[in-house]
């Protein structure tokens, strides 16, 4: 049979073969290339052989713009007429002043827009040019494996990185617990009962840490004395701040502080120091706190698996950061910082936090503590403008922790310290170098003859070593090192000659350089959710539940109103993973980064063209981060002119809440001028304000299009009054959106602005950060643009005098890893892409508002009737009516499957709606469906036919567990609760809890989980 089925084969191959032979030519005609049922039934196809081919369907297919920009040219033209107005363009003429508008936009290199396939292609030459070396500097910044659980399953997934800040907690549980994990593993590690939920990088956190030793002493006493054995990016950045705290920073070796001054606020140390010593701090702190100062500990997370905590050596507040807990170095960041201190300063710590509190049904519930947005209470008077936090880079800290749990951080811990020990005693065996004696956890330091030479050498095994100077290198350990990276170190030491020993045989020989004083022996991370999900099939059900109960832009838009969330495309997310970015350590040597630097250059150029601004400075690494780097920027040129007087601040009362705040940190005296009834600012108090203190005047803030959503019309005048009384104009780019292409702010007048690249420029908010706040500033400023003290970077330093304002962030970059986000937006968008996004943005505003206009009053407009791309729907009257508030509009939209809009600001009672460009025309109608649907709801209360206290409004959200219950006793049905729209029954997001009761949460605050033996407590107190 086998037999026959092959001869049968063979046959067949050799009449087709032999017809092969016998074909005739090929026809002319296409015809022949058509299935036989098309050649018998020509009405079948629509080839016509005369037609020419159309130059567009040559075009590529995977062009960008069209995928962000939602809105199709029907669509833009069906909703330019719903608002009254012919087309799209005709809209924009009426919307942004005359005055203001530039000439089209062309984009240096990218004008056109590169297609997704053409940007995957360039970030990969440019990913090329970077040379990922072994890492040995430290200096805060460690190699470390990223799980790729977490690596798949949160950093790269849309589920967690397009979270907004959890300020609905009901729909933000899963990212709160995770936040929360995040507080128990600091607060933990360090042994001290509070952290927060978290801070930029360790040295923007040693300079909150140092605002708050000003502020517990209440500006009594103004010395801060920082440790010689402090990294000097922090060193810097604390110089820098204590400027505008009218500070002094004192730099000394710890064991020779002199504290009989009595001026003395705080103390800074490193544990370990920044060239690896261990030291026993106990009766330094207790000589501090004799003196009543203050103790500030710079630390490291994985060092205190093995090492006695900060808060057993007394110390008051504790910061570092937690990027080696699985969160790749990424040239600098993003990273989550920690601070940690005692329960007595809890309402004075900056940052978010996390709190347990109950909802609606008596239920433990999570939200962020009120002192979270404390600055747009507080305004001037605030003690810190931290408004973004590191929310994703906490979450994969956190989940690292969970994955490895205790045992297995020691472990990595005790590996990293063994080959720091194999290491040092290599290099006494070898005899060329001297070892440092003091105890070490996983940097060594050693002094040598040539540091440099025997660094060049390790640079020839791509390795990179620090050189602290011409005798000095440190060599820092870490969890991506191995035994052959240490033999390559012995032979780089050894001058280039191999050695007669391994690392391997060193090790049985090799005893602990931690003293047993500093061997840490009390417990950590003792809850359960730290021993429960160490293989990789658990701790994926575990983010999986998580990410269940967040709502995200996977599950419908979020129209919050000056936060921008737009889509964050998959093409320009890919590049941020990849090794050539993530594995760079920041201070690396710069020809190892020539792709990076290639796309600051490029990435500069052209947010300079889209700004109208000179120059740049990516460094700020948070849009708060950006207004204060903005202003210092102004405060160092007018010191540069002698005009240290110049330090009042003009600000409109309807700014954002963080511009007072970052105003006070620059040391400037706030002068609030109102607004006028249409919301605008009020151009005659800006004048008398300006004229008032024109010998004193620094700047202006200033938010354009304005936080009501208008384009206000006076603008240009308004700067004019600015510059004519020495002032210079800070514009806040947080609506940027509505300025690209069509208008910026160095036409209208502005000579600093930041930029918030996780708004305009689609970075994802990932639960709350990361953000980026580049400055652009014009000629006259660019010489005082940030600087760095371990990179040269910003800043012009010239002549005498002109000096740049120091150091914002610890990166020389700011979190240049995400920068690629940014960048590849922009190439690929194009100038023609980009000015239509603005366009977009304001067109789907303007339709959202006359949709809305019959159900509810829309507060502002600009002279033409129409919106910028943000809008605000005023609820308070709904109050009289029916009891009802911007809150219960806001939860009850949780039940419809939305997001609330921003509420209560930048006025009280209430909602700004920003759509964005991303939105669709569908998704546009089905939030306007839910609004007018709740604006019925609202009615049936004033008509009476719903109860005024007890209504589906003041009921929202209404959760699984409640719906679900043998008992319900609401006036209205569990159906019309759970699905008052239709769509709803196809996919419904549900949120996890009832209503969070906030006050409750404020008035009990708890921080971290609760320990073993509470939970037991509890579970007897219920049971009882």
């Amino acid at each position: 049979m086998e037999r026959a089925r092959r001869l049968a084969s063979r046959a067949i191959l050799n009449r087709l073969i032999a017809g092969a032979k016998q074909s005739p030519p090929l026809p002319s005609s296409p015809s022949h290339y058509l299935s036989p049922f098309v050649r018998r039934n020509p009405a079948h196809h629509r080839y016509t052989p005369t037609r020419p081919i159309s130059i567009d369907a040559l075009r590529p297919s995977d062009t960008f713009p069209r995928r962000h920009n939602s809105a199709p040219p029907d669509d833009q033209t069906h909703m330019a007429e719903s608002v009254g107005y012919p087309s799209l363009d005709a809209l924009i003429d009426a919307t942004v002043p005359k005055a203001i508008r530039i000439a089209p936009m062309a984009l240096p290199k990218f004008d056109a827009g590169l297609t997704e396939s053409q940007m995957t292609d360039h970030m990969k030459r440019l990913a090329s040019l970077n040379r990922v070396f072994k890492s040995f500097i430290g200096m805060g910044y460690y190699g470390t494996h990223v799980p790729p659980v977490i690596l798949r399953n949160i950093m790269e997934n849309p589920g967690w990185y397009t979270q907004y800040t959890p300020y609905q907690a009901e729909i933000a549980q899963g990212r709160l617990e995770s936040l929360l994990n995040y507080q128990t593993m600091i607060s933990d590690l360090t042994a001290l009962p509070m952290s927060n939920a978290s801070l930029l990088d360790e040295g923007t956190a040693a300079a909150e840490a140092m605002a708050m030793c000003n502020n517990i002493l209440r500006g009594k006493k103004k010395t801060f004395i920082i440790a010689s054995n402090c990294h000097p990016q922090t060193i810097d950045i604390c110089r820098t701040r204590a400027a505008g705290f009218d500070l002094k920073v004192e730099v000394a070796d710890f064991q020779s502080i002199d504290y009989r001054s009595g001026d003395v606020c705080g103390v800074l140390v490193q544990y370990p120091g920044t060239e690896g010593e261990v030291l026993d701090y106990s009766e330094f702190v207790n000589n501090a706190h004799a003196h009543g100062v203050k103790v500030v500990m710079a630390t490291d997370l994985l060092a205190l698996t093995v090492l006695k905590p900060p808060g057993e050596l007394g110390v008051d507040i504790v910061v570092g950061s937690a990027q080696r807990f699985g969160v790749p170095m990424g040239y600098g960041g993003p990273h989550a910082a920690f601070l940690a201190t005692s329960q007595e300063y809890k309402r004075m710590m900056p940052g978010r936090i996390i709190g347990v509190s109950l909802d609606s049904s008596g239920k433990p519930a999570l939200r962020m503590a009120m002192q979270t947005r404390e600055q747009h209470i507080r305004r001037d008077k605030a003690t810190s403008n931290i408004c973004t936090a590191q929310a994703l880079l906490a979450n994969m800290a956190a989940m690292y922790a969970v994955y490895h749990g205790p045992e297995g951080l020691k472990a990595i811990a005790d590996r990293v310290h063994g080959l720091a020990g194999v290491f040092a005693h290599g290099l006494k065996k070898l005899g060329t170098v001297d070892v440092q004696e003091l105890p070490f956890f996983d940097t060594v330091k050693v002094k040598c003859a040539d540091a440099k030479a025997i660094a060049d050498a390790a640079y020839k095994k791509e390795m990179n070593l620090r050189i602290v100077d011409s005798n000095t290198i440190t060599v820092s350990f870490d969890e991506t090192t191995t035994l052959d990276d240490v033999n390559k170190l012995f032979e780089a030491f050894a001058g280039g000659k191999s050695v007669n020993f391994t690392a391997e045989s060193l090790a049985p020989d090799v005893q602990t350089a931690i003293p047993q004083g500093l061997v840490r022996e009390s417990p950590y991370l003792t809850h359960p959710i730290f021993n429960s999900y160490h293989t990789e099939h658990e701790l994926l059900r575990y983010l999986h539940r998580l990410q269940a109960k967040d709502l995200s832009l996977c599950h419908s838009m979020i129209p919050l109103g000056s936060c921008t969330m737009k889509l964050n495309a998959t093409t320009e997310m890919m590049p941020v993973t990849w090794p050539e970015f993530a594995n760079i350590h920041p201070f690396a040597p710069t020809e190892q980064a020539l792709g990076y630097q290639e796309m600051f250059q490029d990435l500069g150029e052209l947010l300079c063209t889209i700004t109208g601004f000179d120059s740049f400075s990516l460094q700020p690494n948070a849009g708060a981060a950006g207004e204060y780097a903005g202003l210092m920027v102004i405060r160092a040129y007018h010191l540069s002119r002698g005009d240290s007087h110049r330090n009042v601040c003009i600000i409109p009362v309807s700014a954002h809440g963080t511009n007072p705040a970052s105003a006070a940190m620059c040391g400037m005296k706030i002068v609030s001028v109102g607004t006028d009834s249409k919301g605008n600012i009020n151009i005659e108090e800006v004048r008398k304000a300006a004229e008032a203190h024109k010998n004193d005047l620094s700047a202006l803030m200033v938010t354009y299009p304005s936080t009501h959503g208008v384009y206000e019309e006076g603008i240009d005048e308004i700067c004019k009054i600015i510059h004519e009384n020495g002032g210079q104009v800070y514009m806040d780019g947080a609506n940027m959106n509505a300025q690209v292409g069509l208008t910026s702010p160095g036409w209208i007048g502005a000579d600093v602005c930041h930029l918030n690249l996780h708004k305009t420029f689609c970075i994802p908010h990932g639960g709350g950060g990361p953000g980026m706040g580049p400055i652009g500033v014009k000629k006259h400023l660019a010489p005082f643009l940030p600087s760095h003290p371990v990179v040269s970077t910003g800043g012009i330093p010239t002549p005498e005098k002109v000096q740049p304002l120091g150091t914002i962030s610890a990166a020389p970059w700011g979190s240049a890893l995400i920068l690629p986000i940014s960048y590849t937006y922009i190439a690929m968008m194009g100038s023609k892409g980009l000015t239509e996004a603005s366009k977009i943005a304001i067109l789907n505003a303007n339709y959202m508002a006359k949709r809305l206009e019959n159900h509810y009053p829309i507060l502002f407009r600009g002279v033409s009737g129409t919106v910028a791309h943000e809008f605000i729907v005023d609820l308070r009257g709904f109050k009289q009516t029916a009891g009802i508030e911007a809150e219960d509009v806001a939860k009850r939209l949780i039940d419809y499957g939305f997001h609330g809009p921003t509420m209560s600001w930048p006025v009280p009672g209430t909602l700004m709606i920003e759509p964005t460009e991303s939105e669709s025309k569908a998704e546009l109608d089905r939030f306007c469906d839910a609004l007018i649907s709740i604006r019925e709801e609202i009615r049936e209360i004033e008509n009476g036919k719903a109860d005024i206290n007890n209504n589906v409004l003041k009921g929202a959200p209404h959760p699984p567990s409640l719906l679900m219950g043998d008992t319900w006793t609401k006036p209205y049905s569990r159906d019309y609760a759970a699905f008052p729209a239709s769509w709803l029954r196809g996919a419904k997001f549900w949120p996890t809890t009832g209503r969070v009761d906030n006050v409750y949460g404020d008035r009990n605050l708890v921080c971290t989980l609760l320990s073993v033996s509470q939970m037991a407590e509890e579970q007897a107190a219920a049971t009882a």
